[in-house]
């Protein structure tokens, strides 16, 4: 399997995406080449922010993104409401690396170690100190506590045996073995949000940031009954979902193009259910009396593939489909504009979040209230993907600038580094500086299995959890 897709196919991926976007939303304008120095965008007025982030969602299956169905009626609100920003990438395509990175405001090789353990503070970590007080709550193991995620937030609940309200996880994982489910669902991500909301930001009267992250678009995808009518004409059980992703994953050859669409209908039923409860979310902060005052950041760790490329899911590799993500700022200090489609990275979250706090970040990542001051339309933001499997020993990385990409392999043993050809010089350059200040091209067998695969490591009262979770998504077997 190629490690990239060819210079051809990339180029069109991005070109194809650009002229859906252009065609639909014909107002939007390029900021990008105008050096406005009006921000829209002022980072000291929100007393909170709510960073939501949703596995596995890619940009361009939502409406302000130029898709062809109405997924996603409230986060297109949001974005017309806010600003959009077009081409916003993660620093990797899978979770693993994807969301340490937009925690940390640092690149994959430095937010976390081979064993893929939190490797460096987070947005939890940079608020102590402050009278802010910080929550994460989502039900995705390999950001749990037994990774060292829990570190650095007041209130920290994954969902987990370990992490915090464990009966009420134990007593959910029984009922969820019994309803085959994998994860918390949206409902209950949102309600344990409002309920932290309500202790600190309203009984406490502290400002807050509070970090969702919401599984329910990731596969196996099942979505609710009401939800999948709108997309699904076929009645399609959980389990027919179920075994219909596992086989897309393990022989993709096999996918009929009617079973390739069945999938893409009822992961847009997934964006359709999760937008729904972004607005109850919404609803709930007015109830509240915090809407006004909390700045909403929306994104997506990584995207997800549908046979582009010879695999579905989100492998190791670092094409667009699996890297352009919804990056999306709305709220408290922000005025609305048109789309900024100069480049940015989710590594840009953790120093938005600290600009509105006040405290220092120091990393790569830039303040989105920066760039709606000023964007750059010449920044080259990067991707990184460890190898795995017989890929173990292989680094993958990739530069985006405008509507350019260029792709690079970097054997980890050899130090042997393969470039896409075709790709610009320029960008071959900003890549290959960006692999040397990476350093991280040094083979290493710590965290390793005999198959190669990265091993997790846990307390031992999570381990039990954390490993059917992980069966139950796919990741392991």
């Amino acid at each position: 399997m190629s490690s990239h897709p060819g210079p051809d196919t990339a180029n069109d991926s991005h070109q194809t995406a650009e002229t859906t976007e252009s065609t639909v939303h014909s107002t939007t304008e390029d900021l990008s080449h105008k050096g406005s120095t009006t921000t829209g965008f002022d980072a000291t007025e929100p007393n909170h922010v709510i960073l939501l982030s949703i596995d596995a969602l890619r940009a361009d299956h939502l409406g302000c993104h130029g898709y062809h169905r109405d997924t996603s009626p409230t986060v297109d609100r949001l974005s017309a409401d806010g600003i959009r920003f077009s081409r916003a990438y993660s620093p990797s395509s899978h979770t693993r690396e994807a969301v340490p990175a937009l925690l940390s405001g640092q690149y994959p090789s430095v937010a976390t170690t081979d064993r893929f353990r939190r490797n460096a503070q987070t947005i939890g970590h940079l608020l102590q100190g402050t009278t802010a007080r910080s929550a994460g709550i989502h039900s995705n193991p390999f950001v749990s506590e037994g990774f060292g995620f829990g570190d650095g937030f007041d209130h920290f609940d994954d969902d987990m045996l370990a992490g915090g309200h464990w009966l009420t996880a134990l007593a959910q994982r029984a009922v969820d073995k019994l309803r085959n489910r994998h994860y918390a669902r949206a409902e209950t991500v949102t309600n344990r949000g409002i309920e932290f909301l309500q202790s600190q930001a309203i009984e406490g009267g502290r400002p807050t940031f509070t970090w969702l992250h919401y599984m329910d678009v990731h596969g196996p995808y099942e979505p609710p009954a009401e939800f999948r009518r709108k997309y699904v004409g076929d009645r399609v059980t959980d389990a027919e979902a179920a075994q219909l992703y596992k086989r897309a994953i393990a022989e993709p050859d096999s996918l009929t193009n009617r079973e390739q669409q069945r999938l893409i209908d009822l992961y847009d039923a997934e964006i359709r259910y999760l937008d729904a409860n972004i607005g109850r979310l919404l609803d709930e902060l007015s109830r509240l009396g915090i809407r006004d005052e909390t700045l909403i950041i929306l994104t997506a760790d990584h995207g997800e593939a549908f046979g582009e490329h010879g695999y579905y899911e989100h492998p190791r590799f670092l094409p667009h489909e699996l890297t352009h993500v919804p990056l999306i700022a709305t709220g408290a200090g922000v005025r609305p504009r048109k789309a900024i489609r100069a480049p940015v990275s989710t590594l840009d979250v953790a120093p938005t979040v600290a600009e509105v706090f006040g405290v220092e970040y120091t990393g790569p990542g830039r303040s989105l209230a920066a760039t709606a001051a000023r964007p750059d339309p010449d920044r080259v933001v990067f991707a990184q993907a460890r190898g795995e499997g017989e890929d173990a020993g292989i680094h993958r990385y990739a530069g985006y600038r405008g509507g350019s990409v260029a792709y690079a392999d970097v054997d980890t043993e050899t130090g042997e580094r393969t470039f896409d050809a075709g790709i610009q010089l320029s960008l071959q350059t900003n890549l290959n500086a960006h692999i040397n200040a990476d350093g991280y091209t040094v083979a290493t067998d710590a965290g390793r299995s005999e198959g190669g695969e990265a091993e997790w490591t846990t307390g031992d009262d999570a381990e039990d959890d954390v490993a059917h979770r992980l069966r139950a998504l796919g990741y392991a077997e």
